[in-house]
């Protein structure tokens, strides 16, 4: 074959491959459609979508079991997947719930891993995995439409806050195991998945609010420099 031909169908190959969706599934049973993937190291990263290079998930690279090509999606054309960024309907229920936006997305990174469609073997939907009889009392019904699944997720998240007067942790344990269970136990069940998604989501808030600080002192401390460097220009003159 000649070079330069050869060279050709390589590069189409590529580009066809870039733009093919991707379905990574996980160890916990949980599916994420995707537009491509990058792994560095412990964590890869799944673009959501070609579009908006901000619109992404990270998950660990031990907890995906594999990555196949996704069949076409049919729901894109009805706003299931090609939703208004998720930052922004996270940022909305924040804003009316008064709790933290880096928890919620916190909640939902632990929940559906980002997947608007997760499904998971108990049955559970959606962005906050909503099992259909809770979607049914918070008035959600369509789990899998993501405003309306975080709008109703959220919102139960807040009455639970409420009725453990703030405590993140024992919200966290009745969010994922009921708060029946809680009560049984006067604090986290002796579950090991609830153990696991407690510690989850109060790790990777944390590692988000110490990025945060952290990038914040950076910020502070160029401007600072910024400053007086103005002010020694200012005054040489």
């Amino acid at each position: 074959m000649h070079k330069s031909l050869q060279i050709a169908i390589v590069a189409a190959l590529t580009l066809t491959q870039a733009h093919a969706a991707e379905i990574a599934t996980l160890r916990n049973g949980f599916s994420i459609r995707h537009e491509k993937h990058e792994t560095q190291g412990q964590t890869t990263r799944l673009y959501l979508s070609s579009e908006s290079p901000g619109s992404y998930i990270d998950v660990n690279t031990v907890d995906i079991e594999s990555f196949e090509a996704a069949p076409p999606d049919t729901q894109a054309s009805n706003g299931v997947s090609g939703t208004r960024n998720l930052q922004a309907v996270i940022s909305d229920a924040s804003a009316r719930s008064q709790i933290d936006a880096d928890f919620i997305a916190s909640v939902i990174r632990a929940e559906s891993g980002g997947n608007p469609r997760a499904v998971s073997r108990k049955g559970a939907q959606g962005l906050m995995q909503l099992m259909p009889q809770t979607a049914n009392q918070l008035g959600v019904s369509n789990s899998f439409d993501p405003e309306e699944n975080v709008e109703g997720g959220v919102r139960y998240l807040r009455e639970l806050l409420l009725q453990y007067n703030g405590d993140a942790v024992k919200a966290l344990a009745a969010y994922n195991a009921g708060p029946q269970r809680v009560q049984q136990y006067n604090g986290v069940p002796p579950y090991r998945e609830t153990h696991a998604y407690v510690a989850r989501v109060i790790n990777d808030y944390n590692r988000k609010k110490t990025a945060e600080m952290k990038k914040n002192k950076q910020t502070a401390a160029a401007h600072r420099v910024k400053s007086s460097e103005e002010a020694v220009a200012s005054g040489g003159r």
